[in-house]
């Protein structure tokens, strides 16, 4: 809303007489708030006060009682109607008589707005000719249905730019900006301009109607003699009369005018300057929706689209819909990929070719003409049909064959009719990378067809689906990727259910998935560190973060890890690991991220919430993984978000997503890092981030982490390093110096 901002006195006047009644009072209170809007009220710029008047005038407030908008506005609400004759000329004396009351005495400009019916019982002329002689602006408002006539005797000249009708606030509330503009307001925004708007003025006026002519007796010039004759009736009605006129408005430049939201963004204004663009999935690189995402990498792509009765029509066109808006994300004038279309029911077709558009527009126009079937959902043929003829590419020269990776993205929401574990085998095998992208109903089938479940995009609603295209950008391009991360730096600590709730052929399961995850690591002092902890109602730490320096060792150590048998307890080993693991005494690097694992079967959860939460407020990610049915809202507690959090149906299944959980371990360690998460000072030392480092600043303790008891009658010191020392790792992990002769400085 554009406010009138200039030092500004402005009295209503208003009319609380039976004319117009109750309800319109209400409303009138109601339209002056509106146009309390259109002004900035502060002691110094405009005041606002209020006299009501019927047969007398009341004042209700005076201009320097109220200090903002907000106040002015809930006085005006309690304001309660008072009923009498409509006196408007006696109110208009009482201000030539007392002035504005609480005003400013003329040295700013007066305003006086009259809301009324303009149907006063005496005249107006001459005291409102007398008001506008003392430079006091006057704007009339009419309320119910007015007498316009009387309301222009009131109003200032130009009578157009001055007179407003309540029926319409907002309108009204601008007009009064765009008049108080033309003369004590110039706050204008750059571009804006006062434009006139044809309105229109309604009244309701009694009017004479004929009704008919009927029989009527008069006299005749013959004695005792009556003559029948035809009369005319008449009958008076109420009509409401539109008078047609001219309303004024300021007209700004929308900051959406230019349409700056590029790619099919959404453009909200923010006010008379700003605005926000809402982008599509894919887009969002800039603030003006510039694409995000690009397939960088050189794939030949082809989407396997079901068209089948499972999938529904409704079902179909949101896959179309998926398509269109993947395509618009990712493919550019430049990209390396071709991409194709095959859609399948029991039978296969494919309409777009493997490369046969280069552009997202052409492409758009052959997706909006596939049409949908609606057969059986043959899964396995389809994949059979797309492994021998869904690339046959035509090469630009006949010498030269295309060798670019060949990938599959199914797109299925509905249970195959025929088996599909030994198709998707054969596609495989002649070299298909297949993705699998469906509902949660068909995970499985999914895990079936792509051999890997970190190759499957699974959606939990419609929305959803459209949310995972930069995932399955992700996926389409780690076909030549290898996977691990063998050159970041990372503390990673493992705890493992060991209670009886998961039994000792389980345990060795979930046993046999730590040492196979230690082999994606490089496992020494300056990469990766790993800590395994086994718990049942109690923690018990088989090492810490800097027990082993090689992948031997540790492979041998995790083979003693002891099954334990007992009621579980998530809670406390999470505990344990923020207390006793995760700290600098025990190996922890400051300025290295750290993650947890926990592997579960879902029990012992219940207390488990809390202490994730304090290693997530120092920096450390939870990761869970949760093997069997079980309470998922209990479990995202624990981890956090669902991006941290896997579930897997079966121990047996644990195998296949462990390329899925290692990835997501490895993207964790290649975040920025907070050195001071978790605190790397022991004894209650404080740190302090600085420019490339942090330091700790001690209080009865000295040393680089404050791990050095002051002897009594010393002050603090800091440790400082001499020349010839050397540094030496303790058995408890700490850096700490050799007793050289140390140069100190008194604080």
């Amino acid at each position: 809303v554009m406010q009138c901002s200039a030092s500004l006195d402005v009295l209503f006047l208003l009319d609380g007489s039976y004319s117009i009644g109750k309800g319109s009072f209400e409303r009138s209170k109601h339209f002056a708030g509106k146009l309390c809007d259109a002004l900035d009220i502060r002691p110094d710029r405009v005041r606002v006060g209020m006299i009501q008047f019927s047969s007398t005038p009341h004042l209700e407030f005076p201009l320097d009682l109220y200090l903002t908008k907000q106040e002015v506005k809930d006085r005006i609400k309690r304001i309660v109607f008072r009923g009498g004759s409509t006196e408007t000329g006696q109110a208009l004396k009482y201000i030539l008589r007392k002035g504005f009351p609480g005003g400013r005495n003329s040295s700013v400009p007066e305003v006086l707005i009259i809301i009324s019916d303009g149907k006063s019982q005496g005249s107006t002329t001459v005291p409102a000719m007398q008001v506008k002689e003392r430079h006091i602006t006057v704007f009339a408002v009419g309320i119910k249905f007015p007498r316009w006539e009387e309301l222009q005797v009131l109003a200032s000249e130009p009578t157009d730019q001055h007179v407003f009708f309540a029926g319409d606030a907002d309108d009204a509330a601008n007009g009064l900006y765009s008049t108080l503009t033309g003369s004590v307001c110039s706050t204008t925004a750059p571009g804006c301009k006062v434009e006139s708007h044809p309105c229109e003025r309604r009244t309701l006026e009694t009017v004479k109607e004929l009704a008919g002519n009927y029989v009527c007796w008069k006299g005749s010039k013959q004695p005792n003699a009556v003559r029948a004759s035809l009369c005319p009736f008449y009958r008076w009605k109420r009509v409401l009369i539109k008078h047609p006129s001219r309303c004024f408005r300021t007209v700004c430049p929308e900051p959406c005018d230019s349409q700056p939201c590029q790619n099919g963004g959404t453009c909200v204004p923010e006010g008379l300057d700003k605005y926000h663009c809402l982008c599509p999935v894919g887009y969002g690189g800039d603030i003006h929706c510039a694409p995000k995402l690009s397939l960088e990498c050189g794939v030949d792509l082809l989407f396997l689209m079901d068209s089948s009765a499972g999938v529904t029509l409704e079902g179909f066109l949101r896959y179309k819909a998926f398509l269109k808006r993947f395509l618009q994300a990712v493919l550019g004038q430049d990209s390396p990929m071709n991409v194709g279309v095959a859609q399948y029911d029991n039978n296969v077709r494919i309409p777009i070719e493997v490369g046969q558009h280069k552009d997202a527009f052409s492409f758009m126009k052959s997706i909006d003409a596939l049409n949908f079937s609606g057969g059986g959902t043959l899964t396995g043929r389809a994949l059979r049909y797309v492994a021998q003829h869904g690339f046959r590419s035509t090469p630009v020269f006949a010498d030269v064959q295309d060798d670019l990776p060949r990938v599959v993205v199914l797109l299925t929401d509905s249970k195959s009719q025929d088996p599909v574990a030994e198709a998707a085998k054969y596609a495989r095998g002649r070299g298909l990378f297949l993705i699998g992208v469906g509902s949660s109903f068909v995970r499985a089938e999914l895990a079936e067809v792509t051999g890997n479940p970190k190759q499957t995009i699974v959606y939990s609603d419609p929305q959803n689906l459209f949310n995972r295209i930069p995932e399955l950008q992700r996926r389409i391009c780690s076909v030549d990727s290898p996977e691990g991360c063998q050159a970041q730096s990372l503390d990673l600590a493992f705890a493992v259910d060991a209670s009886a709730g998961v039994g000792l052929e389980n345990f060795l399961r979930l046993r046999d998935f730590v040492r196979s995850s230690h082999l994606h690591f490089s496992i020494n002092r300056d990469v990766t560190q790993i800590a395994l902890v086994v718990y049942g109602s109690q923690p018990h730490a088989v090492f810490a973060l800097d027990t082993h320096t090689s992948n031997s060792a540790l492979l041998r150590a995790i083979n003693q890890a002891p099954f334990l048998g007992d009621l579980a307890s998530a809670g406390s080993a999470l505990l344990h690991i923020y207390g006793d693991v995760m700290t600098v005494q025990k190996g922890a690097r400051p300025g290295v991220n750290k993650v947890v694992v926990v592997l579960t079967n879902g029990g012992g959860m219940e207390d488990a919430a809390a202490p994730a939460q304090q290693l997530r407020d120092n920096g450390i990610l939870v990761f869970v993984v949760v093997i069997g049915d079980t309470q998922r809202d209990k479990l995202l507690r624990v981890a956090g978000s669902p991006n941290y959090l896997v579930h897997i149906s079966s121990y047996e299944d644990l195998q296949y997503y462990q390329d899925l959980i290692i990835e997501r371990i490895c993207e964790e360690a290649k975040s920025p890092v907070n050195l001071c998460k978790p605190n790397p000072c022991m004894n209650q030392g404080v740190c302090i981030l600085g420019p490339g480092g942090y330091r700790c600043e001690c209080r009865g303790w000295e040393g680089p982490h404050c791990e050095s008891r002051v002897l009594r009658g010393d002050s603090p010191r800091s440790a400082v390093l001499p020349p010839h020392s050397h540094v030496q790792r303790s058995s408890t992990g700490l850096r700490h110096f050799s007793r050289a002769p140390r140069h100190t400085k008194r604080h």
